[in-house]
C-alpha cells in the first residue's frame, strides 16, 4: 500500500469515527429527552393523583403520590408543597391521637423539602410541649386517660339532656300541655346536679394532674352530695 492510499484510508477511518459519534450523540440527545419527558409526565400525573386524594381528605394516599412524583422529579415544586401539606395534616392527626413520635417522624419528612417552613416549626414546638407535659400528668396520676374520658362521657350526656329539655319546651308550643314544662323542669334540675357533680370532677382532674393525689384522698372526694332540690 502507497504511502498516499494509506493516508486516505486513515482519513476515511476518521470520518466514519466521527460519524459514529455523531450518530451515538445523537441518540443520546434523544433518549435523554424522552427520559425527561415520561419523567415529567409520571411527575404530572402523580401530583394530580395527589390533589385528587388530598381534596378527598385520603391523606396516606395523598402523601404516597406526592412522594413517587418527587422520586422521578426531585425538583417538582408542586409536589414538594403537596407533600409538605400532607404531611403536616397528618403530624396534626398523629398529635391529636396523642402519637407524638409518629407525628414528629411526619413532621421530619415534611422539612427534607421545606427546611424553614414556620408550620412545621410550630408544630413541632407544640408536640414537644405536649410531651413534656404528658410525662408531668402521668407521673403525677397515671390513670389521668380513663377519669377524662368518663368525665367526657359526662359532659356528652349533659348535652343530650340540654337537647331533651329543649325538646320539652318545643313541644308545649305547639301542644300547650304544661306537664311538657314541668318535665322540663324536672329534667333542669337534674342537669344542674350533673353539670355540678362533672365541674367537682374536672377541678379534682386539674389537681391531680398538676401534683398528684394528697394523702387520704380520692378523685371522687369531691363530687358533691345528691342535689336536694325540691322537685316540681
Amino acid at each position: 500500500m502507497t504511502y498516499h492510499s494509506l493516508l486516505a484510508t486513515c482519513q476515511r477511518c476518521r470520518f466514519a469515527e466521527r460519524g459514529r459519534a455523531l450518530v451515538a450523540a445523537g441518540l443520546l440527545l434523544a433518549v435523554t429527552g424522552c427520559a425527561t419527558d415520561v419523567a415529567r409526565w409520571i411527575a404530572q400525573t402523580r401530583d394530580h393523583q395527589g390533589d385528587v386524594a388530598l381534596l378527598h381528605g385520603n391523606d396516606p394516599d395523598a402523601s404516597e403520590a406526592y412522594e413517587l412524583a418527587l422520586r422521578v422529579a426531585p425538583h417538582d415544586e408542586h409536589a414538594r408543597e403537596g407533600f409538605v401539606i400532607v404531611q403536616l395534616r397528618l403530624a396534626q392527626k398523629l398529635f391529636t391521637d396523642s402519637k407524638f413520635d409518629d407525628a414528629l417522624d411526619a413532621l421530619s419528612l415534611a422539612a427534607k423539602y421545606a427546611p424553614d417552613d414556620a408550620r412545621i416549626a410550630s408544630l413541632r414546638a407544640q408536640i414537644e410541649q405536649a410531651q413534656i407535659k404528658r410525662d408531668i400528668v402521668v407521673s403525677n396520676f397515671p390513670s389521668y386517660k380513663e377519669t377524662s374520658v368518663n368525665i367526657r362521657r359526662s359532659f356528652n350526656a349533659v348535652k343530650r339532656s340540654s337537647e331533651e329539655i329543649a325538646a320539652s319546651i318545643a313541644r308545649f308550643e305547639y301542644t300547650f300541655d304544661t306537664s311538657e314544662l314541668t318535665k322540663a323542669i324536672r329534667q333542669s334540675y337534674e342537669l344542674n346536679a350533673d353539670i355540678s357533680r362533672d365541674t367537682a370532677r374536672l377541678i379534682s382532674l386539674r389537681q391531680l394532674a398538676d401534683s398528684g393525689a394528697p394523702e387520704s384522698s380520692n378523685v371522687e372526694s369531691l363530687a358533691p352530695p345528691a342535689s336536694l332540690l325540691p322537685l316540681p
